[in-house]
């Protein structure tokens, strides 16, 4: 921002306050709030094992420089992480269960890459993969990066293979122990039968129900007790991670309508002198405009709605303006008119060579040699054109179009890479030359052109609208401001209010975040500061962020272990209600039969009809699987009393069960219940991490 310009006038005072807030970070980090050593050099532990910064930090690196900038900081950070996670999880079970990975087992699995297999360097003589030119390439490799300066390419490439061949190896480690514990996962025929009769058995029961909505919800009382003994009950349910609460007001740095006057003001200045310019290029360097020249022809549609009119009516070195398009002030001179049509069909012949982008593995010609081929096409097809779809069939590369003799449909001028578009377009119905572009040299034909119109080349001085220095300057001593009087004690909302500011939550804020929600891009030094351990709830910063400023207050923490009962209570409610409710009704159900239960509720005896496991629904109540399943396996004749369902309190009698029909196999059911048991092997991993005791450090270092 414009502000910034200040600061490099105080240079010096810059360099010793950089010094002293260095000074103050190593020895900050080198000891903790209790005194004692800082975990700087760990990054985490799993069950027991350190990793440290500087084995992590090899990794992240290798990482980033793969990912080639895709994805975010803390995205390569979360990645490499889970890696680690992962790789010392399947190593543990591993050495436990006595497996061993050998060298023999990584390099089988990298040598069966289809990679290696295709690739034509690791071929022999007659075309067959040779295991010893991968060794070879792997010690050339090897070779290269000993005595390699860190950050080289040779040094880069080797850090690269070494962290290929270590996920090959945890791939082969995580294959091996999943294939030991699938091996273990499997059905018996008399499982597969006990399954198929357990859920096709008809069952024929009486039952008295007590639904719970019969008792209202203001007899119910819940107490914070209540709510605790049901945390503590459900421990893993209620975990929850570190976290921080923030409330905020965001300064968004814009342009005052001074600002706006200044800049139109200085492009009505330029005017006459646009005018008149020889060379209107070197005009727009000279004044420093925000954007370049445009050397496109461009159509009504293409222009400011409210300018079009004006810009299509000018002659030819006019100026217009200044007027507003986006976020610029502009003044653009008509540089040439041209009737162009918007849209054009034609045909072509793509010559590919070795380097361009249509190049295939059967690409052998080189540039001058694709170049000369398509210039004698061009002479074949000059003295006889009815050969061009032959010709496009035989030698094309574009298989997309070339078996329709290389036609192509209707488009418009953006819809092609610039020199394609430009010849077709700039150039008339029936002409035909050889173009390049990146793709190869085209043979084209313009075939067809329609809807011939006005089009315009504008040269363009513009301005961005932006903010002043000095209007910069008031916003940043607004936020000043409020983030004093914060800080000297007076209520956030009451001041955000006093000031017409809007003040904003951002709750959940995770050690790891770089985004806070509502602020745009990355604000990992917000969260960085919301979880220094000397920052205390209600302590204020005000941070630099993109547009502007933001004040920031923090508003509460939550510590990582398990939830509150304010942070709960309203999803745990509507269960202790239910339980609650449960109490009452099984306290009502009194008898010996489920006459006299039914009598002394005045309710009556229901009976559900053939109901199954398979489809455990009773009629007039619902779905309910707890108790068809209590029926699947009571005794028949027996009467059970307080069972409790989805939406009520149940007392049952089962009066018949009825089987279902024999069959003469039952490996279908057996390979269901083995499928099934297979696909929670893909569960596998997430049971491992949770079993497993790990400690994450990066929030403090990252």
């Amino acid at each position: 921002m414009a502000i910034l310009s200040k600061i490099r006038e105080r240079t010096f005072i810059l360099i010793l306050i950089i010094g002293m807030a260095l000074f103050a970070f190593v020895i900050g980090d080198a000891i903790n709030k209790n005194g004692g050593p800082s975990r700087v050099d760990v990054v985490g532990e799993i069950n027991g094992e350190e990793i440290s910064r500087e084995e992590f930090s090899q990794v992240l690196e290798v990482y980033k420089s793969r990912s080639n900038g895709s994805i975010s900081d803390i995205q390569t950070l979360n990645a490499v992480w889970d890696g680690f996670i992962r790789e010392r999880v399947f190593k543990e079970q591993l050495e436990l269960a006595g497996i061993v990975v050998g060298e023999n087992d990584v390099w089988e699995s990298l040598v069966s890459n289809p990679n290696f297999q295709n690739d034509a360097s690791f071929k022999n003589e007659i075309g067959l993969f040779d295991e010893e030119k991968v060794k070879e390439y792997i010690a050339n490799m090897r070779e290269d990066a000993i005595g390699a300066q860190k950050g080289s390419d040779e040094k880069t490439r080797w850090d690269s293979w070494l962290s290929y061949e270590s996920r090959v190896r945890q791939g082969v480690v995580q294959s091996s122990y999943s294939s030991l514990v699938n091996a273990g996962l499997g059905a018996s025929l008399e499982e597969g039968k006990r399954d198929y009769l357990f859920n096709n058995t008809s069952i024929t029961s009486q039952f008295v129900y007590l639904p719970y909505a019969s008792v209202a919800d203001s007899l119910i009382k819940i107490s914070n007790k209540d709510y605790q003994n049901y945390i503590n009950d459900h421990k893993r349910e209620f975990e929850v991670d570190e976290s921080r609460d923030l409330k905020y007001v965001k300064f968004t740095v814009a342009a005052s309508q001074k600002d706006k006057d200044d800049l139109k003001e200085e492009l009505n200045g330029y005017i006459e002198e646009f005018k008149s310019a020889e060379n209107n290029a070197d005009f727009i360097d000279e004044v420093n405009s925000d954007t370049g020249i445009n050397t496109n022809f461009l159509y009504k549609n293409q222009l400011p709605k409210e300018q079009a009119d004006v810009i299509m009516n000018a002659n030819v070195g006019d100026v217009v303006g200044t007027y507003e398009d986006a976020d610029y002030y502009k003044i653009s001179k008509v540089e040439a008119v041209k009737q162009l049509p918007d849209s054009v069909s034609a045909s072509h012949i793509l010559i590919s060579y070795l380097g361009s982008q249509s190049a295939g593995p059967d690409t052998k010609q080189t540039e001058a040699e694709a170049k000369k081929t398509a210039d004698s096409l061009l002479t074949i097809l000059k003295s006889n054109g009815s050969k061009f779809d032959a010709i496009a069939k035989e030698f094309s590369v574009d298989k997309s179009n070339s078996e329709k003799g290389g036609k192509l449909d209707w488009y418009t001028r953006n819809a092609m890479v610039p020199e394609f578009g430009d010849y077709t377009f700039l150039n008339k119905k029936g002409d035909m030359d050889v173009v390049k572009t990146a793709f190869g040299f085209h043979i084209v034909k313009i075939t067809d052109q329609k809807n011939i119109q006005k089009t315009v080349k504008l040269a363009t001085v513009s301005r961005k609208i932006e903010a002043s220095e000095q209007t910069e300057a008031k916003y940043y001593q607004d936020a000043e401001i409020f983030a004093s009087k914060l800080t000297s004690g007076a209520d956030f909302n009451a001041l955000s209010q006093e000031n017409n500011f809007i003040p904003l939550p951002a709750n959940g804020v995770k050690a790891l975040a770089e985004n806070v929600p509502g602020l745009q891009g990355n604000n990992r030094n917000i969260v960085r500061w919301a979880f220094q351990e000397d920052v205390e709830v209600n302590d204020v910063n005000r941070f630099d962020v993109d547009n502007g400023f933001v004040v920031v207050v923090l508003s509460s923490k939550t510590v990582e272990g398990i939830a509150t009962i304010d942070d709960v209570a309203s999803k745990i409610k509507p269960i202790l209600i239910r339980k609650k409710k449960a109490e009452i009704l099984n306290k009502k159900m009194k008898g010996t039969t489920l006459e006299d239960i039914a009598n002394a509720n005045s309710v009556s005896v229901k009976t559900a009809t053939k109901v199954n496991l398979a489809s455990p629904t009773i009629s007039g109540v619902g779905n309910e699987p707890a108790i068809v399943g209590a029926m699947s396996t009571a005794t028949e004749g027996k009467v059970i009393i307080g069972l409790e369902g989805v939406k009520g309190v149940f007392a049952i009698k089962v009066t018949s069960k009825e089987l279902p029909t024999e069959l003469d196999n039952y490996d279908v059911f057996r390979n269901r219940i083995a499928t099934k048991y297979k696909s929670r092997s893909s569960q596998l991993y997430t049971a491992l991490k949770e079993s497993s005791e790990i400690k994450d450090y990066r929030a403090s270092i990252y």
